[in-house]
């Protein structure tokens, strides 16, 4: 469960993607469909990735799958807002890491959502969890600039 007492603020994300709304994102209520945002937070992820990896990611070729994630509405996107998705890594484990992500309105900086995504690693030969590797852990520390090991 996400702990919206204890939210990184929106300066300490390094990765910021500027989002675009499309008219078929806002339901009958006037308000961007709850469904919409999980897009919104694996375009997030998406570009994040590609960013900490230096590369394209090879989507043919996924090392990792999302185990668990946990959504947050806070306030309601509507057509016309300028939204981004904010997105870092909280901390990593043996097999898995966790993403912590935010929407946000940009010109007010309301906050609108929170998510937080566990990402296992894993082999698609066999289908089983595996040790995160030295590259993905060197990796997402370098790009967020600390030592993300657990502490658990």
């Amino acid at each position: 469960m996400i702990d919206l007492n204890n939210l990184p603020k929106p300066e300490e994300f390094r990765h910021s993607l500027s989002l675009q709304l499309r008219f078929n994102d806002v339901d009958v209520l006037g308000h961007v469909n709850n469904t919409v945002y999980f897009s919104f937070y694996d375009t997030g992820k998406a570009h994040y990735f590609t960013d900490v990896r230096g590369h394209a990611v090879d989507w043919l070729h996924v090392d990792t799958v999302i185990a668990n994630v946990n959504c947050a509405y806070i306030n309601s996107i509507v057509f016309g807002e300028e939204i981004e998705v904010l997105t870092r890594c909280e901390t990593i484990h043996e097999k898995s890491f966790r993403i912590m992500q935010m929407l946000r309105e940009k010109r007010t900086g309301q906050i609108k959502s929170v998510c937080e995504t566990v990402m296992v690693c894993f082999d698609p030969a066999t289908k089983k969890s595996v040790p995160i590797s030295d590259e993905w852990r060197r990796q997402l520390c370098e790009y967020e600039g600390r030592d993300l090991d657990s502490q658990a």
